[in-house]
């Protein structure tokens, strides 16, 4: 994709290959679940590359698997949902299902004010605006039923990190996968030798816990938050079920309907959908400029799933936290 922005520079050479990057950690969203995908946004559709003037209240993006409305003032996210359009690769049952309230980054007085820059391209759509202080935003969404399929990227000239806030839609939740935990520590891919030992790798990944996003009516649902260069900031007031007790950073005060992450100038904040999100894959590197596409695994790493319906004793809580919302700036590269 191409923008034109001078101002941008920095953001798009970091972000060139950004859908590559969110969905490299599995294949299982292939284009099987993309077929007829295609965004309308900004009386736009089909193709076009170029800028839209931005309108003063939220506009729609809205595909055939997903859609999801925009705040032009600071790019937020609003009623992110799939529409439940019948694909090989639907994890929604057929259903509309709500996934995210809101998705809002806090610019700290940085206002973006230029017009969008637009690109939609088969089930692909980018949007780009500049403001203030060299603050850049970025969002870029696939029009799939499952897969790397959506991530906000802010840069600021003051190279600060800039903190986002997910709300989650009424009827999801975050959960501490059971799957996952019962292989604590355990290595597996195709190049392990051991599970015991590994010996870790690109195709041989430790078994960490996994928080996922689930719901109580589609038995294939699943979600996963997927952060580049940014880290997730604590809720001590949601720690007291099991998981967060277990010390371990991944669940440790972790609210059940929302997570607040600081992310970094030139960082990612996306989310997986699908097999993608309950795969053994590492994490990706930090980087925030010239990154290039990483972990093409091509189904060589494990895909353990998760228990349907997810037990009570899993499920993060509270929901709601104000905790974490004014701590102190994570320091990021």
């Amino acid at each position: 994709m191409k923008f034109r922005s001078a101002a941008a520079a920095a953001a798009l050479a970091a972000s060139a290959v950004g859908f590559v990057a969110v969905s490299a950690p599995a294949q299982a969203a292939s284009s099987k679940g993309c077929v007829g995908g295609g965004f309308q946004v900004l009386g736009q559709a089909g193709e076009f590359d170029g800028t839209v003037a931005a309108p003063g209240s939220r506009f729609l993006v809205q595909g055939k698997y997903v859609g999801f409305e925009v705040d032009p003032a600071n790019f937020a996210i609003h009623n992110y949902a799939f529409t439940g359009a019948a694909n090989e690769l639907d994890i929604t049952g057929g259903r509309a299902t709500p996934v995210f309230a809101s998705k809002i980054p806090d610019h700290r007085g940085l206002v973006l004010n230029s017009a969008i820059t637009l690109e939609v391209k088969d089930e692909e759509v980018a949007l780009l605006r500049n403001g203030t202080g060299g603050l850049t935003m970025k969002i870029q969404a696939k029009d799939c039923a499952q897969g790397g399929i959506f991530q906000m990227e802010p840069e600021r000239g003051d190279a600060a990190a800039t903190r986002i806030v997910h709300r989650l839609a009424a009827g999801a939740f975050y959960f501490d996968n059971a799957d996952f935990r019962a292989r604590l520590g355990q290595f597996l891919g195709s190049a392990c030798t051991s599970v015991e030992t590994g010996p870790p790798s690109q195709f041989c990944v430790q078994v960490r816990p996994r928080v996922n996003i689930g719901n109580n009516v589609s038995a294939e649902f699943v979600v996963r938050d997927s952060a580049q260069v940014a880290e997730r900031v604590p809720q001590p007031a949601c720690g007291p079920d099991f998981s967060n007790n277990l010390g371990l950073p991944e669940t440790r005060d972790h609210c059940g309907g929302m997570s607040v992450w600081d992310v970094a100038s030139g960082g990612r904040m996306g989310f997986v959908t699908g097999e993608d999100s309950v795969e053994v894959a590492n994490p990706p590197t930090d980087c925030v400029q010239d990154c290039q596409a990483e972990n093409q695994v091509r189904g060589r790493l494990a895909v353990l799933g998760f228990p349907f319906p997810v037990p009570d004793g899993s499920r993060l809580a509270p929901r709601t936290s104000t905790d974490g919302l004014d701590a102190p700036l994570t320091p990021l590269p």
